[in-house]
């Protein structure tokens, strides 16, 4: 592939979802009635807080078990669990920040031409599925990344999935061949734009 005929997109990470335990039991109305940026939630049984720097949003359980979301790269939802972990533990609770693990990652960008879906989705089954009556976009799957991609008519790409630390630590460059443009085999679309497009937001992830 010769790469001066390549193109590169821009993938946007929009947000990386983690979670933590205290390894503490954790009193919901104490957090209420000291915490800042709170909101309990008594009927489903766990409080919200939310920290400015980095914006995430916690749901706190009184097991000692927080998820995070709100952050846009692993470094930032990590820092986020830590401040959390430390506004705890300044209202007087043992937490020991333990457990910490990317859960789900939501990532996009935008090819510059259109996707016929129809065709797309006959030659990528059964990976691929399309039901308009239901969602405007197709559903790709890929087991082995434990990815969803949604494709949009317009070209749009929505991945999201857990991305374990198990591929390669090396940056990959994502690009797609001006080719595919106007290919009529939507297989070669399927398996060479939206597969490295995982790859691509699966190796952004990875600590070096």
């Amino acid at each position: 592939m010769d790469s001066s005929n390549d193109e590169a997109l821009d993938i946007i990470v929009t947000n990386v979802v983690a979670t933590f335990r205290t390894r503490c039991h954790l009193n919901l109305r104490t957090i209420a009635l000291e915490g800042t940026n709170v909101i309990y939630k008594p009927e489903v049984g766990k409080v919200l807080m939310k920290l400015r720097k980095p914006m995430i949003t916690a749901s706190i359980w009184s097991s000692g078990k927080i998820i995070c979301t709100g952050a846009t790269s692993e470094d930032e939802a990590k820092l986020g669990a830590r401040r959390l972990a430390r506004c705890l533990q300044k209202l007087g609770f043992k937490v020991r920040f333990s457990a910490f693990k990317v859960v789900n990652v939501l990532a996009v960008c935008s090819m510059p031409f259109a996707v016929h879906l129809i065709d797309f989705t006959k030659n990528n089954r059964p990976i691929a599925s399309y039901e308009p009556e239901l969602h405007p976009a197709a559903t790709y799957r890929i087991k082995n990344l434990k990815a969803t991609i949604q494709v949009f008519s317009t070209g749009s790409l929505t991945v999201t999935g857990t991305y374990p630390r198990t591929q390669r630590k090396h940056s990959f460059h994502f690009t797609f061949l001006h080719t595919a443009r106007g290919h009529t085999s939507f297989k070669y679309l399927g398996h060479i734009v939206v597969v490295h497009f995982c790859l691509y937001v699966t190796q952004s992830l990875q600590e070096f």
